[in-house]
């Protein structure tokens, strides 16, 4: 697993510190890689959509 930083508001830190507090995750990393996984998984289907039209795209024109 590879690690990243990232600088998120006081207010949100303490949001996701309060979801492991109250044992909705074991870990802020958790809360944070669930809801990365939920946004990719929302917009997937449009990536793949734009990554397929860049690689089919004609670049002799």
């Amino acid at each position: 697993m590879d690690r990243i930083t990232i600088r998120l508001p006081q207010q949100q830190v303490d949001l996701l510190e309060k979801l492991v507090d109250t044992g909705e995750f074991p870990t802020v990393s958790e809360a944070v890689r669930y809801a990365v996984r939920d946004f990719l998984t929302q917009k997937s289907d449009r990536i793949m959509r734009d990554a397929e039209a860049i690689s089919t795209f004609d670049f002799r024109m």
